[in-house]
């Protein structure tokens, strides 16, 4: 099983990406795919997730109202649309499922399955 995370690149301050992770083995009724990163010489980081049948969203407060979060169940996909991008944004962006419920849905030591990562760096 595996994910498949794509769409990072070099972006100025202040514009848009927008990062797919392709999850075709997983049920997206039973599984969150959450968004995480990390810089370099820094922690791996929560940014954002989608779970349940819902398709309920939560968000680290850093990237409130500039991220979301959606999927195409039809298309296997989760995307993280950036939105108005800044230099700490800069980071190589991964892609995660697992089994997780609301209240771990932050802590990506639930997610059991990890995708390769993609780049994406914001600079002028």
């Amino acid at each position: 099983v595996q994910l498949q995370a794509s769409g990072g690149g070099l972006v100025q301050p202040g514009g848009s990406l927008r990062l797919s992770c392709l999850a075709p083995g997983f049920s997206f009724d039973d599984h969150a795919i959450g968004w995480f990163r990390q810089a370099p010489g820094k922690e791996r980081e929560f940014v954002a997730a989608i779970r349940g049948s819902g398709g309920t969203t939560h968000y680290a407060d850093s990237v409130k109202g500039r991220f979301t979060i959606f999927r195409d169940g039809a298309r296997r996909q989760v995307y993280l649309q950036m939105n108005s991008l800044r230099p700490e944004d800069t980071s190589v962006y991964y892609c995660a499922a697992g089994n997780v419920i609301t209240s771990t849905v932050r802590d990506s030591i639930r997610y059991a399955y990890w995708g390769q990562g993609t780049l994406v760096t914001v600079s002028s």
